[in-house]
């Protein structure tokens, strides 16, 4: 089936001729030891898979820096070492164990398709033949659980997009050796919300139990 493929579209020909021609020059050195030694990045983040989410932008990091791992809604499964979704699983296991990072960002977005999906299928009000996406999303049921009902749509998708991050950090602390890092006060875990259009970033506090500006 290779014979079916194509080669990549010119534009990101012209977009890497560029990079490796200017940006590569400059930081090469950096690179190439990179390369020769390996990663040692201090924090994983788990984010969406929506294009609009640039995490090392954000942050403003380097190569290195960040292993970054990225699903729909940025959702983390409970720890179920015999059952399925052993990506998001396999990623943070490889991030605890063999890189040692001291920290684990869930990094949520406003407007993010993943949640107001889970939002409408979750509330019956569309149930798309989806193969794996609807198995996938099924993750976000206990959050969705926590949610008023009795507000607006809006103010529902508003609150889930929260308790998606919360049950997400629940089901971090299912890894029993995510338990044993963060009791060894090796790990720290952080829920953060990223809003697009306004750039403006929340944080789960740890004292309040609430999301709030930086």
């Amino acid at each position: 089936m290779i014979n079916k493929i194509s080669p990549p579209p010119k534009f990101l020909i012209d977009r890497y001729k560029k990079w490796k021609s200017n940006e590569y020059l400059q930081n090469e050195v950096k690179l190439r030891n990179l390369a020769s030694y390996g990663q040692s990045p201090s924090t994983m983040v788990i984010s969406c898979c929506d294009s609009r989410i640039h995490v090392t932008s954000i942050f403003g990091s380097d190569e290195g820096e960040f292993f970054i791992h990225r699903n729909i809604a940025n959702l983390v499964p409970p720890y179920s070492p015999d059952g399925e979704n052993h990506g998001t699983s396999a990623a943070i296991e490889y991030a605890i164990k063999e890189l040692k990072v001291q920290h684990i960002i869930i990094l949520g977005h406003k407007d993010c398709g993943g949640i107001k999906y889970g939002h409408s299928m979750h509330s019956s009000s569309i149930n798309t033949n989806y193969e794996f996406i609807n198995k996938w999303v099924s993750i976000l049921l206990p959050a969705y659980k926590k949610i008023q009902k009795n507000v607006s749509t809006q103010e529902q998708i508003n609150q889930f997009e929260q308790e998606s991050i919360r049950a997400s950090i629940n089901n971090l602390f299912s890894f029993p050796f995510i338990k044993k890092a963060i009791d060894e006060n090796n790990i720290s875990i952080h829920g953060l919300i990223h809003d697009i259009g306004s750039g403006n970033l929340m944080f789960l506090n740890p004292v309040t139990e609430n999301f709030e500006n930086f």
